[in-house]
């Protein structure tokens, strides 16, 4: 028998489930996530570090949970809420259940409740603060409680999750290049991604100084994903403005592409409910494909979308647009060897229309 919980939304909105996880209390903003596979890649993944994540897909648990598949050493979601849990995991990787996880890292979830009436109410209202709670479950209370959490605008999050001291990943086979990656929440698919490519990663503290970072002689700087405001990350876009006054090549994912966005001048804005999720449809400009991406992001860049931007560092402009609502998905510097966009071509557990970006990172070293 479960227990009975309850997720309250910041707007006074309550729905009631049982118990997921580990019984207790947590708050967070809440997001949901539309892939219907990948639940393990999402809860590793520490773009969600401080986010309730309600998943869309009704099934979740089916295969388990492996140690292969983590994109990270860790779950990073604040909260876990899914309509049914499956009872049992079937699959010959699977070294457990995503429950027993859940529990054994004191990740509190809800479960039993109507997720697709939960979604409908976040596209309508927006992403806000949500607290689950199986020891309390007074909404009366619990919002109390939910309106003091901090919200995520304003939220200071990449060293949070960063990693402390820095490492390396070896490529497979020959060396070719090495690049910079500053880990503002890096996803371990990354670096098998450019070891894939004969490029030697050294993985950086995101609190890394261009001194730091230029000691490992790179090739190039990759600016990962990672959470919380871009707002806030100074520290990364000064770091930034460097690397593009000495022309180091410079690709950015995700958080990454809004440092670059914002080390180039432009402003970013927290989007009404994000996009999250492994179905994303982008455009790309320059070549008129369409790829289906995975996407992890509250904020976007505000660029213009017509035409060229003229900017300190020359001729910026936005070469991939999502086709869902026209939110700028990356950017393309024409004068300082520089590229960046809004998703995750590591794509784990996938699609992987956007793998072809990391070619493009070892082309533009060679061009470089």
């Amino acid at each position: 028998m479960r227990r009975p919980a309850v997720l309250v939304l910041e707007d006074g909105t309550a729905f009631t489930g049982q118990a997921y996880g580990a019984v207790g209390e947590t708050f967070g903003e809440a997001v949901f996530a539309t892939g219907m596979t990948g639940y393990q890649e999402t809860l590793t993944d520490p773009s969600y570090h401080r986010q309730v994540v309600v998943m869309t897909a009704p099934h979740i648990g089916n295969t388990g949970v492996n140690r292969e598949d983590d994109e990270s050493g860790r779950i990073w979601v604040a909260g876990y809420a899914v309509r049914d849990p499956s009872r049992t995991a079937s699959n010959w990787r699977a070294s457990g259940g995503l429950e027993e996880r859940l529990a054994a890292e004191g990740i509190v979830g809800i479960c039993g409740l109507d997720t697709r009436a939960l979604t409908r109410h976040l596209r309508e209202r927006g992403a806000m603060r949500v607290g689950v709670s199986s020891v309390d479950t007074s909404a009366t209370e619990l919002l109390d409680r939910v309106r003091q959490a901090p919200e995520m605008v304003g939220a200071d999050l990449a060293a949070e999750v960063s990693t402390v001291d820095p490492y390396v990943v070896e490529p497979d086979g020959e060396h070719r290049f090495t690049v910079a990656a500053v880990d503002l929440g890096i996803k371990r698919n990354t670096p098998r991604r450019l070891a894939a490519r004969g490029i030697r990663t050294h993985v950086l503290p995101a609190t890394s100084t261009v001194d730091s970072v230029l000691a490992v002689r790179p090739d190039a700087v990759f600016l990962s994903n990672g959470p919380g405001d871009p707002a806030t990350a100074d520290g990364a876009v000064v770091l930034t403005r460097e690397l593009l006054t000495r022309r180091v090549p410079v690709f950015g994912i995700c958080f990454g592409n809004q440092v670059l966005g914002r080390a180039l001048g432009f402003g970013t804005y927290k989007l009404k409910y994000g996009h999250r999720g492994i179905n994303q449809p982008v455009l790309d400009r320059a070549t008129g494909k369409v790829e289906v991406t995975a996407h992890n992001h509250g904020f976007a860049v505000d660029a213009p979308r017509d035409g060229e931007a003229q900017t300190a560092f020359g001729a910026v402009d936005v070469s991939h647009v999502c086709l869902n609502d026209d939110v700028v998905e990356g950017l393309r510097c024409r004068d300082v060897p520089a590229f960046s966009v809004q998703y995750h071509p590591e794509a784990a557990a996938g699609p992987h229309d956007a793998d072809y970006l990391f070619d493009r990172l070892t082309e533009l070293i060679e061009r470089a």
